[in-house]
């Protein structure tokens, strides 16, 4: 029989595995809306970039699993489960960590890796039609037109006129297509780079608040081993 402050333990370990168990559900979750919602607009943030929302879904199902190992060592008061789980967390935990701190370093070149792609698909936008459906999308739905503004289509347009898309309404009265005056002067690179600000916030906190149950449950497990060690002893 497991003493007071063993049972004790045990159960903590336990209830941490389901919050850890959560905490997997959820970074599977943000990963799977940002996916969702934004693969989009992979084109104008490039590819390296746009699989961090892939990551954050294969690491959430990891987790997910490695809680499974955590739950049934605790119950069943196996000390090789618990320290399998143990050392499997904490190797998620040093990933979770790394990705965090390479999204930081990576962050602040975000703005010049995005005007790349912007100037790239923007210079190939006739002869690429995903290109031009892409531009599309974008400047439909952020109501923007251009990198920084209508001006930069001249070197695509030359005679002024520009992508329908850029032109939310047209008074037929007064032009019958698309032109610099009638644009929408907002560039697209700011409006998608606030947007993508505002989600690397909330994948920042999704990150802090799961790495400090994380830790918290790891702590637990390693108590849970070295009782159930010391018990095995006693035997």
């Amino acid at each position: 029989m497991a003493s007071g402050g063993l049972a004790c333990v045990k159960y903590l370990t336990f209830f941490c595995n389901l919050l850890f168990a959560l905490t997997g559900l959820l970074i599977f979750l943000v990963g799977g809306m940002v996916q969702l919602n934004y693969a989009h607009y992979s084109n104008f943030v490039g590819d390296h970039i746009w699989t961090a929302p892939i990551i954050l879904m294969i690491v959430g199902a990891a987790v997910a699993v490695i809680c499974f190992l955590g739950c049934c060592g605790a119950l069943k008061e196996s000390s090789c489960m618990i320290l399998s789980f143990a050392i499997l967390a904490v190797v998620i935990f040093l990933f979770e960590i790394g990705l965090g701190v390479a999204g930081y370093v990576k962050h602040s070149d975000l703005q010049p890796l995005m005007e790349g792609q912007f100037n790239a698909t923007m210079r190939h936008y006739k002869e690429r039609e995903d290109y031009r459906d892409a531009w599309t999308l974008l400047q439909t739905e952020l109501d923007c037109c251009g990198t920084y503004g209508p001006n930069d289509w001249e070197v695509i347009y030359p005679n002024k006129t520009l992508p329908p898309a850029c032109c939310s309404v047209i008074n037929l009265s007064e032009a019958k297509e698309c032109t610099v005056v009638h644009a929408t002067q907002s560039g697209c690179l700011h409006k998608l780079l606030g947007i993508l600000d505002s989600k690397t916030l909330l994948l920042a906190s999704v990150v802090l608040a799961v790495a400090g149950i994380q830790l918290l449950t790891i702590l637990f497990a390693c108590c849970l081993y070295r009782s159930f060690r010391r018990s095995y002893d006693h035997v």
